[in-house]
This record gives structure tokens, sequence and C-alpha cells, in this order.
């Protein structure tokens, strides 16, 4: 008998008559991008986190591309990374301009080597990216104190580790909160996926969180007023809908 990884279907019949309801909602309001059940969606995900804000985007790639942005990287600038990632981690640094610096994993966890990374460390450095791979979170406690003593930001790719916790400096903390910025993707697969692409950015700074809101809609500051080039990264309202159904489940997923 076959067993399949991951079933879908089932996980929609499971919660049909809810993501239904959701859906016809977004249908029966006629606004489809962006729009109340997104901003609901946002709220409750930085609750669930503890985290200040959460901006929702089209994908976890365009996530991670963002959250560089945000902290105006670009040409001629260096991010640290793990080697043992997928390929969308150094593909979004490389959108920037900048440079992708790969440094080995521990091979007990597979995540990134902490003493690697602070040997990798160098004048061009402008952040760090742990990854928190297959679900299980990297060393942020060393990490976070590397990036103290150094002054470089962190973004966490949390893609796929939705819900996963680590004790950094004694207190518990869910991962995509600790560094200056956190990303995660919602694709279908994601133990919190929507019914398409998704991802979203977090973080404790509302400076932050304007900049990647901005830059997700075209560079606009405000209607009609386009202060950087930026890009359609919005996510649909029918995911946001999807994604609110989800969370409330997402600890009895895991």
């Amino acid at each position: 008998m076959r067993v399949p990884f991951l079933n879908l279907k089932a996980e929609y019949e499971s919660l049909k008559e809810d993501i239904d309801k959701e859906i016809h909602d977004v249908l029966d309001s006629g606004y489809f991008v962006l729009g109340e059940k997104v901003k609901e969606f946002e709220k409750e995900f930085a609750e669930y986190l503890g985290a200040a804000r959460v901006v929702t985007v089209n994908s976890g790639t365009s996530a991670l591309y963002l959250a560089v942005r945000a902290l105006n990287i670009g040409h001629g600038d260096e991010v640290i990374t793990t080697a043992n990632t997928f390929v969308a981690t150094c593909e979004a640094i490389a959108m920037t301009g900048a440079t992708p610096r790969l440094v080995d994993a521990l091979p007990e966890t597979y995540n990134m080597d902490p003493k690697r990374l602070k040997s990798a460390i160098n004048s061009k450095t402008k952040a760090l990216m742990p990854v928190h791979l297959y679900g299980l979170p990297a060393d942020m406690e060393e990490i976070m104190g590397i990036a103290s003593e150094f002054g470089i930001p962190v973004i966490e790719d949390a893609a796929q580790a939705h819900g996963a916790e680590c004790v950094v400096y004694g207190k518990t903390m869910k991962v995509g909160t600790i560094g200056d910025l956190g990303c995660f993707s919602f694709y279908p697969s994601k133990n919190l996926g929507c019914y398409g692409e998704g991802g979203a950015v977090v973080t404790n700074s509302d400076e932050l969180a304007a900049k990647v809101e901005m830059l997700r809609d075209h560079g606009q500051e405000k209607k009609h007023l386009h202060t950087e080039i930026g890009g359609n990264f919005r996510i649909m309202a029918v995911q946001g809908a999807v994604l609110n159904v989800k969370l409330k489940r997402l600890d009895e997923f895991n």
C-alpha cells in the first residue's frame, strides 16, 4: 500500500466547511487583493508568534527578498547564510544585487555552524541569514551573540518552521521573532500552507514593517506617491481567508 507523504485533499476535507465559508466571504466582498481577511490574518499570526508586526506577501521568496531590501542591502554587500538550504535563500539575496556568502552546516543538525559563521564575517557583511531547516531551529543564541558582537542585523529564514520554538538567553521564543526580521512561506506543502503562493515578513520594528509594506506595493508610500522601486508582491485575499482557518489548527497539525 502506498502512503502519500502529504495529502492536501484530506487536509482540506477536514477543514472544508470553515474554509468554504471564508472563501465565499471573500467572493461576496468583491475585494480580492489584500483586504480585511489578510489584515485579520496578519494580526492573528503576529499574536500567535508574539511579534509586533506581520506583513504578508505573495511567496516566501518574496519575503526573503523584501527583508533584505528593507535593510538597504544591495550591490557590493554580502549576506552570510548556510550552504544547506533551498535555492530561494540565496536567490533572494542575489536578486537585490548582494552576494550570498555560504558557510557549512553542522552535521548534527544540518543547520548553520556558528563558528564558521563568525569566521566568515568581513567588512562587506551586512546581514546574517540563518535557516531553520526542516522546522529545526538554528542555534539562535550563538548566532544572535555573534550578530550583537559585530553589530550586524539578522534575517531568519523560517520558511518551513511555523510554530517552532527555541530558548534564547533563557527565554522561549518562536522562530521568526528572534532576529530583526523573520520570513515564512505559506506554500501549500508547508505546515501552514495556503491554496496557492504566499509568504510573510515578521518584525518588531514598525519602521522595517512600513518599508516592507511600501516595497510590496510598487514602492508606494501613499496613494500615487512611489518613492522607491518596489514591485507587485501583494498576497491575494483568498489566501488570507484560507490561512485564517488553518492558523487555528497549526499547533494541532504540528
